[in-house]
C-alpha cells in the first residue's frame, strides 16, 4: 500500500471567500497607487500619500487576524464534521 496523502477536493464556502477578501484587500489597496498618489488631504501635516500607507499597517494586521480566526474556526468545524461530532 502506498503512503500517498489523501487528496480532498477544493471546497469554496462563504467563510473562505471572506478569508480571501481579508487577505487580498491590503494588496489591492497598496498596488492601486493612483488612488493615493496625492498630497491632499493632509493629516497633522503629513501628506495623504504617507498617512494612507501607514494606516494600512494596522488595517492589514486586523484583517490578517480576522482571516486567521475564521480559518481556525472553519478547520475546527470541518474536523468535527469529519470525525462525526457536532461543530462548535
Amino acid at each position: 500500500m502506498s503512503e500517498t496523502p489523501e487528496v480532498r477536493p477544493l471546497v469554496v464556502t462563504p467563510v473562505r471567500v471572506v478569508i480571501a477578501l481579508c487577505l487580498v484587500a491590503p494588496f489591492v489597496a497598496m498596488l492601486w497607487v493612483g488612488s493615493y498618489a496625492k498630497t491632499d488631504p493632509t493629516f497633522i501635516g503629513i501628506p495623504f500619500f504617507y498617512w494612507y500607507q501607514m494606516l494600512w499597517v494596522p488595517i492589514s494586521t486586523a484583517l490578517t487576524m480576522v482571516a486567521y480566526q475564521l480559518w481556525q474556526r472553519d478547520q475546527r468545524g470541518r474536523r468535527a464534521a469529519r470525525d462525526g461530532g457536532a461543530a462548535r
